[in-house]
């Protein structure tokens, strides 16, 4: 009889099954739920203004510098395929809003010509960041 004891002992053990499934399932809830922020890979000195207002971070973001270069994603862009990567950025996340953070020495032509590509490629909101400015 003793045996018969001894070898129920043996025997049991902890199933690790569902805790490891319950870990998986959470660790892909937040890899899915997580949001990512894409920066426009330049630093900018950006214009002051009483009324800027923060926006969310799943927005399109496109650098100008004071140089008029314009960084999309980490990457110098060429003027002419802005609208292409926004179109594609819209399309990863569509209805996001696109904007632009210029360095208060670029040109306001560049401005405009990359405003008119955003809108262009379909975006339906389209801003200038600034920094927000204290009263005087």
């Amino acid at each position: 009889m003793l045996d018969k004891y001894s070898q129920a002992e043996d025997e049991a053990q902890i199933d690790m099954t569902p805790m490891l499934d319950v870990v998986f399932i959470m660790l892909i809830f937040f890899i899915v739920t997580s949001s990512f922020v894409r920066e426009t890979g330049v630093d900018v000195s950006r214009p002051s203004a009483d009324t800027a207002v923060s926006t969310d971070s799943g927005s399109v973001q496109i650098g100008i510098t004071s140089r008029n270069e314009i960084w999309i994603d980490k990457r110098q862009v060429d003027p002419r395929a802005v609208r292409a990567n926004v179109e594609k950025a819209l399309a990863e996340n569509p209805g996001a809003a696109v904007v632009i953070v210029a360095d208060e020495g670029s040109n306001t032509s560049t401005l405009i010509k990359v405003m008119d590509q955003a809108r262009l490629a379909g975006a339906q909101s389209v801003s200038v960041a600034a920094k927000n400015g204290d009263l005087i």
